[in-house]
């Protein structure tokens, strides 16, 4: 399977002005690597085989001709291979030259796609030369001894993907031709580009190629003129770029005096996906009307190996790079937006939270607290309760006690295992049975306590479950599950410990606060039900029970932020993780993870009120609509099949 992968490349090659046999040459050079590396779609610069600095050149007849002749000699040269190439030259319609991409394949001009706005201003003369595509009224071509299709509206069907073509300055007009192309069905499209440098340029070309492959829910190709171009005037850096939906894949070294093949892989199932679920795109598609497209279909492209040269994230809500910092402030941002909002509307007095000494109220906390110092309230009126159980451990008491004394919230201490001990003899039920009875009357007796001591101080129960259990079905429903609102619902197990982390490390916490939360980020993660083992350590460890949480949260985002079937996810895991886990492991948790993921969704169809901070939501008045009932014997039958 290519899992929806489409190879795709931008070439630069070294060129010679106005010697069309030698960049035939060097681009039949580059044609046969790229196929050589399993590439289907290959795109060279804006007028390739005569070079873009010819200037009045371009109005000789030797070289129109020259041209047609370099064009023949790649015909003739790549006709036994595969691979789609994207070429541009000049190209002689109705006694007009057309700043024209020409697609090829096995030894066959597919079409001809003219240049729709030619830039007139500034260094650049080519309205001196050539025709718009608005002035051209044939719709075909005789190039090379075939007549083929000639417009701006063609777009070329593969096997894998259908793509659509613009050229340089196109896509820096207020209305892009690839707008129109994506609406009409372009997943792909590809620039055949000649930017020369000036300070500052390469900054802004990059962030509009991005926000236009954003904005089309499409990967972008684009490729530029490199060296040998004329330095007479200004200079070209050679630009070979792709973006998938805003995201640059792979980039080309500037200012190489050598000839570069970027490679890089569109996954176009995932863009596919984005366009389903994004009704702006359909809206807008029905509402512009475009003109219609005409579909050319290319010749069949054997399925090679997929092999591919991209990397995945293996955790990919963290904050990566250098905003990192900005990006755990703007997370805290929003989580204390939402909890002061609520306090502000509700006019509570206080807020109440079940400190464990683990993650998940840990962070819950340190929302309260900056929410309280935000809004110029006493830390006073956060009520911080710890509810020791069977299972809780010296360590974990003793940071919960510890931390809530640093932070100067109040503190309050309710020993759970008496009423558990009472209940347990109410309902006949043996406390020697460890079972999900034992378990979950101690979830469900923290919760109500919790929400009496808020009736008490006229407060609020903050929740302080995270995305993943959320997704795990790993919460006793009407237990921690239930708060009068989450904090922490939008927020995943891997980042929850990442921000515990950076608030200890960057956070101003004084130095007992910070050893306090460094020792919470290092301890197993655990609801602490059942009684700790011989030595008073930690006996219940959750990812011991339903599998690692940073494979969870790989799962999760895959499956819900792009919609991948599980075979894929599987991939992208084993590639990801193959130094970590093995392919066995991996595919014994995301079992677990589709299994639970369907089998709780009746726990999610409930949920309190919690800010979304990041692109994945389960609130059922948000991103995640889903019958309770569903089935996951497709997703799990999909795993089988491995």
């Amino acid at each position: 399977m290519n899992y929806g992968y489409v190879k795709v490349a931008a070439a630069v090659p070294h060129v010679r002005i106005a010697d069309s046999k030698f960049n035939a040459g060097q681009i039949e050079k580059e044609i046969i690597i790229a196929d050589g590396k399993g590439v289907q779609i290959i795109a060279f610069p804006e007028l390739c085989i005569t070079g873009y600095t010819c200037g009045d050149l371009f109005a000789q007849q030797l070289l129109i001709e020259e041209a047609e002749m370099g064009l023949i000699q790649v015909l003739n040269t790549t006709r036994q291979l595969d691979i789609i190439s994207i070429l541009g030259m000049p190209v002689m319609v109705e006694g007009m030259l057309l700043n024209a991409a020409v697609v090829i394949q096995k030894g066959k001009v597919l079409g001809v796609v003219p240049k729709t706005y030619l830039p007139n201003y500034k260094e650049f003369y080519e309205m001196r030369w050539f025709a718009p595509g608005a002035a051209v009224s044939a719709s075909s071509v005789r190039l090379c001894g075939q007549v083929v299709p000639l417009g701006r509206n063609l777009l070329f069907d593969t096997s894998d993907t259908t793509f659509g073509i613009e050229i340089c300055e196109d896509v820096w007009a207020p209305v892009p031709p690839s707008s129109s192309l994506a609406l009409q069905g372009a997943e792909i499209i590809f620039n055949l580009s000649a930017d020369n440098e000036i300070i500052g340029k390469h900054a802004y070309l990059s962030s509009l190629l991005s926000q236009q492959s954003a904005r089309c829910l499409a990967g972008y190709v684009f490729s530029s003129c490199g060296f040998g171009e004329s330095t007479t005037d200004v200079v070209f850096g050679g630009n070979g770029l792709i973006y998938e939906n805003g995201t640059l894949l792979a980039a080309s070294q500037r200012f190489s005096f050598d000839g570069q093949v970027v490679i890089g892989e569109i996954d176009v199932e995932y863009l596919r996906a984005e366009r389903r679920t994004n009704t702006t795109f359909t809206t807008c598609r029905s509402m512009e009307a475009p003109k219609a497209a005409i579909h050319i279909s290319t010749e069949f492209v054997n399925i090679k190996e997929l092999n591919l040269t991209r990397t995945y994230e293996a955790h990919p809500f963290v904050p990566q790079g250098p905003t990192l910092n900005e990006r755990c402030e703007e997370i805290f941002a929003i989580q204390i937006s939402g909890l002061a909002q609520r306090l502000v509307h509700t006019h509570a007095q206080s807020v109440v939270v079940g400190i464990s000494g683990g993650l998940d109220s840990t962070l819950a906390l340190l929302v309260c607290v900056r929410t309280f110092d935000k809004l110029g309230r006493s830390r006073k009126d956060i009520i911080g309760v710890t509810m020791p159980g069977f299972g809780t451990t010296d360590r974990t008491y003793t940071n919960a006690v510890s931390l809530m004394k640093t932070l100067g919230i109040t503190v309050r201490e309710v020993n759970i295992q008496k009423a558990c001990l009472q209940h347990f003899k109410d309902i006949g039920h043996d406390a020697q049975v460890r079972d999900v009875v034992y378990e979950n009357a101690q979830a469900r007796e923290r919760t109500q306590i919790l929400m009496d001591i808020a009736n008490q101080t006229g407060g609020i129960v903050i929740g302080t479950g995270d995305l993943s259990e959320l997704a795990l079905g790993w919460a006793t429903y009407n237990g921690d599950h239930m708060s009068m609102y989450g904090v922490n619902a939008g927020v995943p197990k891997t980042l929850v410990k990442h921000l515990v982390k950076w608030v200890a490390e960057y956070g101003g916490m004084d130095n007992t606060s910070r050893t306090t939360l460094l020792d919470i980020v290092d301890t197993p993660i655990s609801p602490e039900l059942i009684p700790a083992d011989e030595n008073g350590n930690i006996s219940q460890i959750t990812e011991d029970l339903v599998g690692p949480y940073e494979l969870h949260d790989f799962f999760l985002y895959y499956f819900l932020r792009c919609g991948f079937r599980p075979a894929k996810i599987f991939y992208l895991a084993a590639r990801t993780f193959k130094n970590i886990y093995t392919e066995e492991t991996i595919k014994k948790w995301l079992k677990t993870f589709f299994r639970r993921f369907f089998n709780q969704q009746f726990k999610r169809s409930c949920l309190p009120d919690g800010p979304k901070v990041g692109s994945v939501s389960l609130s059922p008045r948000g991103d995640w609509r889903m019958p309770s009932d569903a089935s996951s014997e497709a997703w799990l039958r999909d795993l089988e099949d491995l």
